[in-house]
């Protein structure tokens, strides 16, 4: 059993060193989403994600649209590659273990009718005499043919109340990494974004500040975009009414109030009063933290990430990430000794709640197999789809609890069902 657990040993510390120095190109294609075709001669830049965002490397597409970076940092950190089209930046990260990524790139769109607004969601939390308030916007793009909602002056307005202290502005796009966005400064209240609005699902989040006099005010909330649900949370401690809210409940430890259906132009008066644990004790919003990542910014300019929890992964998480993927090419290995047939039912790409397990299929006797030199071939590419699969949903798993997207009991729960997921896949 001890000469076991140092084999084992002996084998994570080799799969590790595997980890760090696996090859460092990877090689990609630029499609465009709007006529399926490959995107030819644009311009693609690698970026490094750690120490803010670097650029590193560029270069340009050939005429099947392909094109090739090499750099030590390739698979030994999550990076990100900027696809720069007609004047709009699309992008798609890397993570580690990836040499190969595919970036869609979309034709621009000025019309407001191509994105429709269905959800706004306001968190409030006190902190002694200050109000934090986080928001987030949840915007579909549905359009067909598929094109890109964007304008250089700002394609998404948002307006804050009266007195409020403005921290920062943040997108998402459908990969889910958060972005930190440029701001401009309408006059009165009013922001704007420039971001590429990709078909799909994508969010808006913004951070500021209030004043929070005796521990009581009323927050003006005013409607940008007509026809969404408006969902207010706050903490159970804290009283809360309002202009046709109802209460929906508790999520995560957060009373829950909505209304249906918030006509465009509406002011929604909400009137707050009590205390709640500092932020960085209950989930709720904060205002600064670490470095942003970027996914789809659109000029240059400085901020601090808009966080919804603070971030206590900032210097483990790609450790972590790392430790996973050492796990999975463990299984592997492990598999390929295993004389066992498994179906595997390959986990969803879009949402980690999406994971489902392998059964087995019972065993199958190696002298058939050794004699059908093929039989074995879709269970390799069943467990290596199933593998990487895996190795993606814990990979932006870790990277929506950075975000604050994912609240601490549902990120333990899902990566149990992974770790589930991995075990039944290496039993067998």
């Amino acid at each position: 059993m001890k000469q076991a657990r140092h084999l084992v040993g002996v084998l994570f510390f080799v799969l590790a060193c595997a980890v760090t120095s696996q090859a460092s190109t990877v090689r990609g294609t630029v499609n465009n989403g709007t006529t399926g075709k490959p995107a030819s001669n644009v311009e693609v830049v690698l970026i490094q994600l750690q120490g803010g965002m670097q650029p590193v490397a560029n270069t340009k597409t050939d005429a099947a649209g392909q094109f090739t970076f090499d750099d030590p940092n390739i698979g030994a950190q999550p990076m990100l590659l900027r696809a720069i089209y007609k004047g709009v930046n699309f992008h798609q990260p890397l993570p580690p273990g990836k040499d190969s990524v595919s970036v869609d790139v979309y034709e621009p769109s000025g019309d407001t009718k191509t994105i429709s607004v269905p959800s706004h969601v306001v968190i409030f939390q006190p902190n002694g005499a200050n109000l934090l308030v986080g928001e987030e916007y949840g915007v579909k793009n549905d359009s067909k043919p598929p094109v890109a909602y964007f304008r250089t002056d700002g394609n998404f307005e948002v307006v804050l109340p009266e007195k409020s202290a403005l921290k920062q502005i943040a997108a998402a796009g459908p990969s889910g990494m958060p972005v930190v966005q440029s701001t401009i400064d309408k006059g009165k209240n009013k922001y704007a974004i420039a971001f590429a609005f990709r078909p799909g699902e994508s969010e808006v989040r913004l951070s500021y500040d209030l004043p929070y006099p005796n521990n009581s005010t009323t927050v003006k909330l005013p409607t940008s975009y007509g026809g969404g649900r408006l969902i207010v949370v706050a903490p159970p401690s804290v009283q809360v009414t309002g202009d046709g809210l109802q209460a929906a409940g508790q999520e995560q430890g957060m009373n829950i109030y909505e209304r249906a259906s918030v006509a465009a132009g509406t002011m929604v008066a909400v009137a707050l009063s009590g205390t709640a644990p500092p932020p960085a004790s209950s989930g709720a919003p904060e205002a600064g933290g670490a470095p942003g990542r970027a996914e789809n910014v659109q000029g240059g300019g400085e901020a601090a990430t808009i966080q919804s929890v603070p971030g206590r992964l900032d210097s483990l998480k790609w450790p972590l990430v790392a430790g996973f993927c050492v796990l999975f090419l463990l299984a592997a290995i492990l598999l390929a000794r295993k004389p066992v047939a498994i179906t595997v039912a390959s986990p969803a790409t879009g949402n980690p709640e999406s994971l489902t397990r392998p059964h087995a299929a019972g065993t199958v006797d190696k002298s058939t197999a050794s004699s059908n030199g093929d039989s074995l071939a879709p269970l390799d590419r069943n467990t290596a789809n199933s593998l990487d699969a895996l190795k993606d949903q814990l990979f932006r798993l870790e990277l929506r609890r950075q975000a604050g997207t994912i609240g601490e009991e549902e990120y333990t729960r899902e990566r149990a069902k992974a770790e589930q997921v991995l075990r039944e896949l290496v039993r067998g």
